[in-house]
């Protein structure tokens, strides 16, 4: 199976989604993406499973998932160091 994206480093900061995609750092805030994500606690938060193909990211506590493309689209890239 072919890679869509390159998944890595994934953690958070209180409302923040951080991430790797591809070799680009990424800081996504959830709130607009989902109240219930961005205001679970960190054991939630920290259990997901990023599809194979690196398409999205899945929460089973929650039963949440987000698209990679649709977050990164409006948020700013972050210099990777």
């Amino acid at each position: 199976m072919k890679k869509y994206h390159n998944v890595k480093n994934v953690r958070f900061e209180k409302y923040y989604l951080l991430l790797r995609v591809d070799r680009k750092d990424y800081r996504i805030d959830l709130r607009p993406y989902s109240k219930k994500l961005a205001t679970a606690g960190e054991t939630t938060k920290m259990n997901f499973e990023i599809s194979p193909s690196g398409y999205g990211i899945h929460w089973p506590d929650l039963d949440e998932d987000l698209s990679i493309d649709g977050m990164i689209k409006a948020t700013k890239v972050r210099k990777a160091s």
